[in-house]
């Protein structure tokens, strides 16, 4: 090769090295004209296919169903336009509504700094490249970036719009996270979650051997001397291997209900019977066998293994973690907070999650297996994202592929021949292979994550964010510009060498490395171009569905699809919270990284984001729900996110400017004060609005209206057993399912007598169906074509939170939604007014009756003095608990001396002793001792250290006022009050009475 062949290479590589204004023009026009496409056959397929573009109108919970669209063109428009926060708050829940926030927030946020960026910078670059830059060295793309003007004091301009862009970013950051606060503070109060047996429970994980069991975890919650005692506490039961042989099992079902639809498709018997092979390594080798006989032996296996396993299991060994209820869901988040950084006896206690949002695999494993697992968890993260880089160098040779003419004479000629075509590919294909690798990425990482212990699925979602997000920041921008940096520096390595230039001349040419550095990430502008109008493609893509309807229709006609999946399908499907958080963080890092550097970048978000916030509310509002609520638990992590986006772009501007002048002018030091100022405002919202994020803070007035729960209440009916106990102890089995017109075929499928039963389906709420009891025992339930979608009352069921709700019901049955404290000092709930309360009252005392008190079960207490339970009440802990201190939780505190301020219900100190209903006044009836028994009222103005001294009866020691719960009934008995006798009889006579009077 001679010297002016290589002089001529080189002046192309330069030239190619700009960016390629034809190639992102062809991107943009291809993906604006297949995304109307995609809208116009949504449009089309949506009035016909409501089962798949609008579920949630049909599936809802309650009353919660979204508003109707027309089925006129855009009839879906309307809904959208006008339905704000608040409705969607009570129609798609808290979860969804702050995931359409933080996309208002991104879209409203990057208009602006669209629109500074491009009004400021634009107009500096432009002008500085027409006076300072040759006509050739310059195109149309590269006129709008800093490319050359990163030695030039006119760099100064675009350091300060990035000041502008961050106090941008916090305003709109502060005005959003108190928004948050306010609805996660409703949400606190809202009748949905306060109904929640979960919202009043606490979990106890890492708990030590020696205190496995329902009396360790009282003596737990004893020892840190909280203000509110639990009313029943469960310890985890272990259960071996019968959650994965249930798993096991249905697994068999799903299969075997495969291999016989595919086989009786239609209601007609297949040519040849399914077969299956085992063993073999890539179907090479193996054992073929029939694949109905081998599942159907798989199933029977299955079945036995369950029933005998659930037959030995033994309950009473105890695991590592536990539960623990409240009396109040105020109680439980203030017992939570004062516990949050402390570890009682080695445990940690935190709120509760949704029973639904558990994964009971990882919460029984021990700190040490944890640890084990995160370290084996980490290596696997690195090592894909290793791997990673081979695709990477894949896509950045693809964003390069002009510079490979120069080396390729494919290219080169292609590029001669055909520049329209080579423009378009090479413009296309980049983002286009970006999105194939990244498809399996977020799916890898939960995997890992549930690998590595997270003990919900919430927890899962808000790792995976923060894992992935880090994993393509890593990747996509600080490994992919490496690579492009690598790539043009051998490239001049290689022409340097080509040119015979010694090699103390190439050591001269790395001193041009940190202007390569510069220029590469900088001309990488182009990609990022092409990359948003694909993103904005795959959103509308997602919103027509078409690929599930493909699947959907192959499966259909050339397979079959089995009852089961088809009850599934018909359900709204979940909506994947943390792939669609990463995906959005990343390109809002995207746009905030190229923001002062190619201004277009900030405006392809900006219209992406646009793009986002009216597809994903269509989504949210009538296709997809949350697994489970969380009440957008989310934000925190998503906030801090994209705040690191904004600390990368001040990084980049300092990296800019130091490569630009030299690290040794100090003049990179202009760019570092933004980060500093941003690190302030983050723990500055940390501190103010954290508290209330992640917990309910209760006034006074809250605390004392608060729904109290008895102990009786939870302990009669094992409610915090039965809500929390590992769900493997009461799931139902899978029974194989068929359609009705394959029913009559089975003789001609299984040997031997076959039997017609009728059973119930509990995948079908308990309906019974026709079933054929084959070889073997198994039942083969025929399913009717009108019952293959889903019941919608049988989705109700399922979603909602069922064992809250029934026991919701029942307890509102006999008591006010709000249960008052009563004004003559009760500690307890006031008598409810059932049906015919006040004509029992009317009629007066009855002589074969004694006037007992007519309320509910809830309140019945012993008459003979109770044994104390350990972890509850004794008058030393409850001396040292009155003096717990909630002010530094956030918490209101009376203060000492202040005789306006009412005492907290907890704290009633007449009720800490009662041993029986004997001297309970009620609100309604009067009392000859109510002026001595007023004295304890919450409603008089006394603090608890100015009550007036009480008389002294025998048995009754002198004691401090004590803080305790309403339903704490253990420790000392107090005396009777005066003119009531010790003896049962006179107790007896006293209560009727006090009834009379």
């Amino acid at each position: 090769m001679s010297t002016g062949d290589l002089d001529q290479i080189f002046d192309e590589t330069a030239s190619q090295r700009t960016l390629a204004p034809v190639a992102v023009a062809s991107q943009v026009g291809l993906m604006l004209g297949v995304s109307l496409v995609t809208v116009l056959v949504f449009n089309i397929l949506r009035p016909n296919n409501k089962i798949v573009y609008e579920p949630k109108v049909k599936y809802h919970v309650g009353n919660k169903v979204p508003p109707k669209p027309s089925d006129s063109f855009l009839g879906w428009v309307s809904p959208l336009l006008h339905t704000k926060e608040p409705e969607l708050v009570d129609k798609i829940g808290l979860d969804a509504a702050i995931f359409l926030r933080f996309l208002r927030l991104c879209r409203w946020l990057f208009t602006c700094v669209a629109a500074l960026t491009c009004g400021v910078l634009i107009p500096v670059n432009v002008i500085f490249n027409l006076k300072f830059v040759k006509k050739d060295d310059r195109d149309v793309l590269s006129m709008l970036t800093i490319r050359d003007l990163e030695q030039s004091n006119w760099i100064f301009a675009h350091i300060v719009v990035t000041y502008a862009i961050t106090f941008l970013v916090m305003a709109f950051v502060w005005y959003h996270w108190r928004e948050v606060v306010r609805l996660r503070r409703d949400w606190f109060r809202s009748p949905e979650y306060v109904q929640s047996f979960y919202a009043r429970t606490l979990m106890v994980t890492d708990v030590p051997k020696k205190l496995q069991s329902d009396e360790g975890l009282r003596a737990i919650f004893q020892s840190v001397q909280v203000p509110y005692p639990t009313t029943s506490v469960h310890i985890g039961r272990k259960v071996g291997r019968l959650p994965d042989l249930i798993e096991y099992h249905n697994d068999a079902v799903r299969d075997l209900e495969a291999e016989l639809v595919t086989y009786l498709k239609g209601g007609k018997i297949g040519k040849k019977r399914p077969t299956i092979t085992n063993g073999g390594f890539l179907g090479c080798g193996g054992e073929k066998k029939d694949a109905i006989d081998h599942y159907t032996q798989k199933l029977q296996r299955a079945e036995r293994a369950v029933e005998e396993f659930r037959n030995q299991i033994d309950l009473r060994k105890p695991e590592n973690y536990g539960f623990a209820s409240m009396a109040a869901v105020p109680y439980a988040h203030i017992v939570a907070n004062m516990l949050r950084r402390k570890h009682p006896k080695g445990t940690t206690i935190t709120l509760a999650p949704n029973p639904k949002d558990i994964v009971w695999s990882n919460l029984a494993k021990s700190p040490a297996e944890i640890r084990r697992k995160q370290i084996i968890g980490w290596v696997w993260l690195v090592a894909v994202c290793f791997f990673n880089t081979v695709p990477l160098l894949i896509i950045s040779l693809l964003a390069n592929l002009a510079s490979l003419t120069a080396f390729v004479p494919f290219l080169d000629s292609w590029s001669q021949n055909s520049p329209g075509s080579f423009t378009f590919i090479s413009g296309v294909l980049p983002p286009a292979v970006s999105a194939l690798f990244g498809w399996a990425l977020p799916i890898i990482m939960r995997k890992l994550t549930k690998f590595m212990g997270a003990h919900t699925h919430s927890r899962m979602d808000r790792a995976v964010v923060a894992r992935y997000f880090a994993f393509l920041i890593i990747s996509q921008l600080i490994i992919f510009t490496l690579i492009g940096v690598i790539f043009n520096a051998v490239k001049q390595v290689v022409i340097l060498v080509g040119k015979h230039q010694s090699f103390a001349e190439i050591l001269r040419n790395f001193k041009k490395l940190p202007d390569t550095i510069n220029k590469t990430y900088i001309e990488q502008a182009s990609y990022w171009l092409t990359y948003f109008p694909l993103r904005g493609f795959l959103v509308l893509f997602d919103l027509a569905q078409i690929i599930n309807l493909f699947v959907i229709f192959i499966k259909t006609h050339l397979f079959g699809r089995t009852p089961r999946e088809i009850r599934e399908w018909t359900q709204p499907p979940d909506f994947q919270y943390a792939i669609y958080y990463s995906n959005l963080l990343f390109m809002g890092t995207v746009g905030f990284f190229f923001a002062p550097l190619a201004p277009l970048v900030a405006v392809a978000a900006a219209v992406v984001f646009w793009i986002s916030s009216w597809v994903y509310k269509y989504q949210l509002m009538f296709v997809f729900v949350s697994k489970t609520e969380t009440g957008g638990r989310m934000w925190n992590v998503v906030i801090n996110r994209l705040l690191a986006g904004v600390v990368i772009m001040q990084l980049i501007m300092v990296l800019t400017t130091g490569l630009g002048f030299g690290f040794k002018t100090f003049k990179w030091v202009a760019a570092v004060p933004p980060i500093l100022i941003l690190l302030a405002f983050k723990a500055y919202i940390h501190r103010t609005f954290q508290p209330s994020f992640r917990y309910y803070i209760p006034t006074e007035e809250e605390l004392r209206e608060a729904k109290v729960h008895s102990q009786r209440g939870d302990t009669v009916g094992n409610r915090l057993e039965k809500r929390f106990g590992h769900p493997a102890l009461h799931s139902e089995l899978f029974t194989p399912m068929v359609h009705a017109n394959m029913t009559a075929l089975l003789p001609q499928v299984y040997h031997g007598k076959i039997q017609n039963v009728q059973t119930k389906l509990d995948e079908m709420g308990g309906q019974a169906t026709d079933a054929r009891v084959v070889a073997g025992g198994i039942k083969i339930a025929a399913v009717e074509e009108r019952d293959l979608e889903y019941d919608p009352a049988l989705y109700q069921r399922d979603r909602g939170d069922d064992w809250d709700t029934r026991s919701v019901s029942s307890s509102n049955l006999l008591a006010d939604p709000k249960v008052p404290y009563a004004e003559s000092g009760r500690g307890s709930p006031a008598p409810s007014k059932i049906a015919g309360y006040d004509r029992y009252l009317a009629s007066g005392p009855q002589a074969d009756i004694e006037m007992a008190r007519l309320d509910t079960a809830s309140d019945i207490q012993p008459l003979l003095p109770h044994q104390q339970a350990p972890g509850y009440f004794d008058p030393q802990a409850a001396a040292s608990r009155s003096n717990v201190d909630l002010g530094g939780y956030g918490y209101a505190s009376p203060p000492i001396g202040d005789p306006t301020t009412p005492l907290m219900p907890s704290a009633y100190p007449n009720d800490a002793y009662r041993e029986a209903p004997l001297h309970r006044p009620y609100p309604s009836q009067g009392y000859p001792s109510q002026t001595s028994l007023s004295r304890y009222s919450p409603q008089s103005q006394y603090p608890p250290q100015q009550y007036p001294p009480q008389p002294q009866y025998q048995g009754q020691s002198r004691m401090s006022p004590q803080r305790v719960s309403p339903d704490s009934y253990f420790g000392q008995a107090p005396a009777p009050p005066p003119g009531l006798g010790d003896s049962g009889e006179q107790n007896m006579a006293g209560r009727g009475a006090h009834r009379m009077a």
